[in-house]
């Protein structure tokens, strides 16, 4: 026997690793290109490359799968881990790790209840982050002057919005198009808010006062990007006020609940966003009557309370019918008294006749006395002089005492305190009054017609006269419009 013999030879082919790999590609693919897998996600992966690798599992086993980065781009739902879900693609074989996975063309949540707990559990954790706080909610402005609305333009949600912020306040209104349905719906929503927040206030575009994010009805799946939480966080990172107007009163996204204020419908949103016009002019009308009847009540016990001053004082003439009396009475005694004064002095001069010897001696007597007095007055003078000085330091010593300061500081001080108070009151009613003159203003240029024509109205007259209908406008020899630059005649209207 041959030493060398391998035995009796074997007929069965002999294939390369690659080639029993590329069979086994064929065979699943050609088996199974076009499955629809249902199953939890368990595992999901999104490297850089843009591609989401994931694993599908249930109680027994589990699948591997692949998103290419063209696909998941337009995703209607992300797979997040624990999501019962329904995957559309193909099979196929990894030969680089000697693996089969499936190629995910579509994934969709496995019916409502699957979107429902996707729901629950994003709701979960952003309220976890305290977006749902009632504290970081922003009060609505009474009176906007601009409203960004984020909605379709197309759809009858617009039409709505408009139509009742022109039956209650007419406002300007910037519309932002978004698609309110299907995947392009969620980052064009948050894209339309973040773009709002982003104008210049006063600028070209300016920026609006108040937002409003509207949709009309439909499935939880149609209304599903409003759960996306890329909308979400773009409504919570909002600086204008947000209003939410999204489905029907008994629809509830995941916008509601960061927005500052959830409205049951569109129409709704525009309610909440301006007064009724009307409403406001009769309060203003009802405010004006109170403050007449107020003026006219104080004035009218004002005068009253003059009058009853008047009738407690004393009259005139009993004020001075005591002294003109008296002067009376001493009027009549002066001309007797005057007599008998003059005919006592006359006596005197009698008895004492100025003879030469005795006016010597009073002469003599009275420099005697003057010399006297002379002599005594210069220490009389010394010590009238120091004893002044004395009391002038006595009283100067007490000024300067800290009593006397205390007194002066204290009332300075309370000087200064009422002339701040006075200052601030006059500074308020000064500032009051020009607030309340502006908004007075502002309100009459919003009633006039002439902001109507900035609007993209006119006003049409024929020979002179408004005209409101068609036949006027024929019967009209010549007609004028009227637009906000201006007047253009059109001649005949006929």
């Amino acid at each position: 026997m041959d030493l060398f013999d391998d035995g009796p030879a074997d007929n069965t082919p002999e294939f390369s690793v690659s080639e029993i790999s590329g069979a086994v590609k064929k065979a699943i693919e050609g088996g199974f290109s076009h499955v629809r897998v249902r199953g939890e996600v368990g595992r999901v992966s999104r490297p850089a490359s843009g591609h989401i690798y994931m694993d599908l599992k249930d109680d027994r086993s589990v699948l591997a799968g692949v998103i290419w980065k063209g696909r998941a781009q337009g995703l209607a739902h992300r797979p997040e881990e624990g999501m019962e879900v329904i995957a559309t693609g193909k099979l196929t074989t990894f030969p680089g790790q000697s693996k089969y996975q499936m190629v995910i063309e579509d994934i969709a949540p496995a019916g409502a209840g699957a979107l429902m707990a996707m729901l629950e559990k994003r709701k979960a954790a952003l309220a976890a982050e305290g977006l749902f706080a009632p504290e970081r909610k922003k009060p609505l402005p009474y009176l906007p002057e601009i409203i960004g609305v984020v909605t379709s333009p197309s759809g009858a949600v617009i039409r709505d919005i408009l139509h009742r912020l022109r039956d209650r306040f007419p406002r300007k209104v910037l519309v932002w198009p978004v698609a309110v349905q299907g995947a392009k719906c969620a980052p064009e929503v948050a894209a339309a808010i973040a773009g709002f927040n982003a104008l210049t206030p006063g600028g070209a575009l300016p920026r609006p006062d108040l937002l409003i994010v509207a949709r009309g009805g439909g499935s939880l799946e149609d209304l599903w990007g409003f759960n996306e939480e890329i909308v979400a966080r773009a409504a919570a990172a909002s600086d204008i006020p947000l209003i939410s107007a999204v489905g029907h009163e008994t629809d509830t996204t995941l916008i509601d609940f960061v927005s500052d204020m959830r409205a049951p419908t569109p129409t709704a949103a525009a309610e909440l966003a301006v007064p009724v016009r009307m409403e406001l002019l009769a309060w203003a009308d009802q405010q004006g009557a109170r403050l007449s009847r107020a003026l006219t009540t104080g004035l009218g016990q004002r005068q009253q309370r003059v009058r009853d001053l008047g009738r407690a004082l004393p009259q005139v003439d009993a004020l001075v019918e005591g002294p003109r009396q008296r002067l009376d009475y001493l009027s009549e005694r002066l001309p007797s008294a005057l007599k008998g004064a003059a005919a006592k002095k006359r006596l005197q001069m009698s008895e004492a006749a100025l003879r030469p010897g005795i006016l010597s001696r009073r002469l003599a007597e009275d420099q005697r006395r003057l010399a006297g007095l002379s002599e005594r007055l210069a220490p009389a003078l010394k010590r009238r002089t120091r004893d002044g000085r004395t009391a002038l330091e006595q009283t100067a010593r007490g000024l300067r005492g800290t009593v006397l300061q205390d007194r002066v500081a204290r009332h300075t001080e309370r000087l200064e305190v009422l002339l701040r108070r006075l200052s601030d009151r006059a500074s308020r009613q000064q500032a009051e009054r020009l607030a309340r003159l502006d908004a007075l203003d502002r309100l009459r240029e919003t009633l006039g017609y002439v902001e109507t024509l900035k609007r993209g109205y006119a006003v049409v007259r024929g020979d002179g006269a408004v005209v409101t209908t068609e036949a006027a406008a024929a019967g009209a020899t010549a007609l004028e419009i009227e637009f906000a630059d201006g007047k253009l005649q059109v001649g005949s209207g006929r």
